[in-house]
């Protein structure tokens, strides 16, 4: 298998942070793979906000419905998309940010949990602007045993939907 399916195979979410501070140049890769995912038209529609001073994290952990462990991470990723846009490309735009960090050996959870007045308020984020997901990135404190996952035959289908896939198992 290759590198990139490892990582896809080998990412989970971190709930458990050390305090290890995330390196500008590690930082700076998860970015530029954020800057790299593909977007409808290549438009960008979106910015991502990095939140790294310690009492933001808390207040954002806080505007995260009380997931406060989210501010042991040395650096919180928020995805905002710009007025009109839809959050499908913030989502592949920050799914390749969590894969970037995933290959350096950092941990990050996807947290959809979030009070969007809250949270815009706190960044300074547009009233017209939409926030996909929040993910802390940082060195796993912990990884949990890993969850069973459905079976391919309850997932995929063949041509039409409840139509089986004859090579799924």
């Amino acid at each position: 298998m290759n590198d990139t399916l490892q990582t896809m195979w080998d990412r989970q979410s971190i709930r458990k942070y050390r305090a290890d501070p995330l390196p500008q140049e590690d930082l700076d890769l998860i970015l530029e793979a954020a800057r790299r995912a593909p977007t409808g038209g290549n438009r960008q529609n979106w910015r991502m906000i990095v939140i790294r001073e310690e009492e933001l994290r808390q207040q954002a952990a806080q505007a995260c419905h009380n997931q406060m462990w989210m501010a042991d991470a040395p650096v919180i990723l928020c995805l905002v998309t710009l007025p009109g846009e839809g959050k499908v490309n913030g989502a592949i735009v920050l799914d390749h940010a969590i894969l970037a960090a995933a290959s350096l050996g950092y941990g990050t959870c996807w947290i959809g949990a979030y009070d969007p007045a809250q949270v815009k308020a706190l960044l300074g984020i547009p009233e017209d602007h939409g926030i996909v997901c929040l993910t802390p990135v940082g060195v796993p404190a912990q990884t949990p045993p890993r969850r069973e996952r459905k079976a391919r035959s309850e997932l995929f289908m063949a041509d039409r939907f409840g139509a089986p896939l004859e090579d799924a198992p």
